[in-house]
């Protein structure tokens, strides 16, 4: 095992994102000396892993792909093995501004999760329909959990201390609002922090996320019931810890 105890490992998921991904490693390799960047290719089928190492990235690729929860989990046993003290979650995509990842960090002097919030009076992001309505019904439960108030549990923008690196390792679900919801609310029941720091997000730089007003409301429902079910696991497992 190689022992790391300064620098920051910043984990980018990444699944046929060979567009952005490039630009994104290397704004982030610029943003800080002590960023150490592993792109996790999660099974793409692009050129996502040639173009992340060409630009500087140490690149960790899955045989099939495995969503953001599995990439994640992959990342974070990444860090654990290598030592890291601390790791913050940026997308692929662009949307997330390095520059904002020092700010995140920042957050880890107060708690064990960091979130960069996209609704806290900071940048002009914007959900509409039912796709806002989740975002605030689930930052809503979410902060009565947490007893801290949160604006943005769904964002992937997030810093993790030790601790949190290691109860990812433990539990990192793979399946839908996993990486965000579920994992947020069984690190609470596992005794960790979370706080919040406002952050702009910007447009992607290539491609089209999938927001029709079908899908925001498949998104609303699928929330709830994947909340429901993130509360009752995580009670159950703080149930069992006690």
């Amino acid at each position: 095992m190689t022992q790391q105890t300064r620098s920051v490992l910043v984990i980018v998921p990444a699944w046929n994102e060979e567009k952005n991904v490039g630009h994104t490693v290397r704004e982030i390799l610029t943003a800080g000396d002590d960023y150490d960047v592993v792109v996790v290719d999660d099974g793409s089928t692009d050129g996502t892993a040639t173009v992340a190492r060409d630009a500087g990235a140490t690149v960790v690729s899955l045989p099939f792909n495995m969503g953001v929860g599995g990439a994640m989990k992959t990342g974070f046993t990444y860090a654990q093995r290598h030592g890291y003290q601390s790791a913050v979650q940026v997308d692929a995509d662009g949307q997330h501004n390095p520059a904002d990842i020092a700010k995140v960090l920042e957050g880890l002097d107060r708690a064990d999760i960091s979130i960069g919030a996209r609704f806290a009076d900071v940048g002009n992001y914007e959900a509409r329909g039912p796709r806002r309505w989740a975002m605030v019904f689930l930052a809503t439960v979410l902060t009565n959990v947490a007893k801290v108030r949160l604006t943005d549990v769904t964002s992937g923008f997030r810093a993790a201390n030790a601790r949190a690196i290691d109860q990812y390792v433990v539990y990192y679900p793979a399946e839908y609002l996993g990486d965000t919801v579920d994992s947020l609310v069984a690190a609470i029941h596992a005794g960790l922090s979370v706080t919040q720091i406002p952050v702009a997000m910007r447009a992607r730089m290539h491609g089209r996320p999938s927001q029709g007003a079908i899908g925001s409301t498949i998104y609303l429902l699928r929330s709830v019931f994947a909340l429901a079910l993130a509360l009752m696991r995580g009670g159950l497992t703080k149930k069992l810890r006690s």
